[in-house]
């Protein structure tokens, strides 16, 4: 898949809790100290991986490396299908503070791969329907696609990256 773009304001807000709160935390006091920054980094990949378990998505061998001077993330593993595999990286790349992510992983089944969309102010399922299928009654195909990321079809954010699955 290669490197995709996210909104860095935008999305979960994984790095202001627990680890990775007390670790950038850190760094803000001593920005030179190389260990801190590392300590953040990888604070922040665990609290990626911490977020996409929760999603009860998972792939052998997931790995989530942050780095917060460029805001991006690379992920690695093996997923067992192509939907699962683009629902961890929308986990990654839908995190406030995460610009561009890496994908590096692959896949036990190869499918055809789903686009991306990223929602604009004014937007709802319908309407990403109608563009991309001819039908804004076909909206229940993205939710579903987008789930357990998305708990309703009226819960998308300005700013948040939506897998279109091919028609």
């Amino acid at each position: 898949m290669g490197l995709i773009d996210f909104v860095k304001e935008a999305g979960e807000k994984l790095f202001g809790k627990g680890t990775a709160q007390a670790a950038m935390t850190e760094v803000k006091a001593d920005p030179a100290n190389e260990a801190k920054i590392k300590a953040a980094n990888d604070a922040a990949g665990d609290a990626i991986v911490t977020y996409i378990k929760a999603q009860n998505l998972s792939a052998t061998g997931l790995t989530v490396t942050f780095d917060g001077a460029s805001s991006s993330v690379a992920v690695y593993g093996i997923a067992p299908d192509q939907a699962t595999r683009e629902k961890i990286v929308l986990c990654c790349g839908n995190v406030a503070g995460v610009s561009t992510v890496k994908d590096m992983m692959s896949v036990d089944r190869s499918e055809p791969e789903a686009q991306y969309y990223t929602v604009k102010s004014g937007d709802n399922l319908s309407k990403i329907s109608k563009q991309y299928y001819g039908d804004p009654n076909k909206y229940m195909k993205i939710f579903e696609a987008n789930k357990p990321m998305l708990s309703h079809p009226d819960k998308i954010y300005p700013g948040q990256n939506l897998r279109i699955p091919p028609a």
